[in-house]
Order: C-alpha cells, then structure tokens, then sequence
C-alpha cells in the first residue's frame, strides 16, 4: 500500500509500506520526500524505519479503509456497558 506519512517535525515521507507493529513504527520501501530541497540530505533514502512516536498523522488510499468496519468498532466501544443484575 502506498501511503504517506507526516511526521511531527513537518517532514512528510511517501512510499510503500512493509511493516507496521502495535507501537505504529512503520517500515517504507520506494520512499520520497515531499519538499526534498528542504531536506536534500534526505533525498538519497530508499528504505526507512519510522518509530511510531513521531508520527503526526498517515494518510491512506482512500479505497483501503473499511469504513463498516471503523463504524462497527466505534459502536462497540462506545456502547452503553451493561450491568449485571445482583441476585
């Protein structure tokens, strides 16, 4: 999937994501730099790690995300919670 990532020192990077894990580091094949005569020191990067705590947001295709499915799992975790009956 081809995505974007903005980072929390304004720096936005695009390519192919690899890997994800619980933490959101990500790893990006095919990366580019968007505004690369801001950071020309960044223009020869092919792969990158990014850790997750510097992620401001990601952008996704927008036929990549199951809507259903985010809608769903709000609901569920927004629901009223149920409490039991004391006999």
């Amino acid at each position: 999937k081809h995505i974007a990532i903005e980072l929390k020192n304004d720096l936005i990077l695009t390519g192919t994501l690899h890997s994800v894990d619980q933490y959101l580091n990500m790893k990006l094949s095919t990366v580019s730099v968007v505004g690369e005569e801001r950071y020309p020191q960044l223009g020869g990067m092919k792969n990158v790690f990014v850790r997750g705590s510097v992620v401001r947001y990601i952008q996704l295709p927008k036929g990549e995300v199951d809507v259903e499915l985010l809608q769903d799992a709000t609901r569920k975790e927004n629901a009223p919670k149920k409490i039991s009956e004391k006999s």
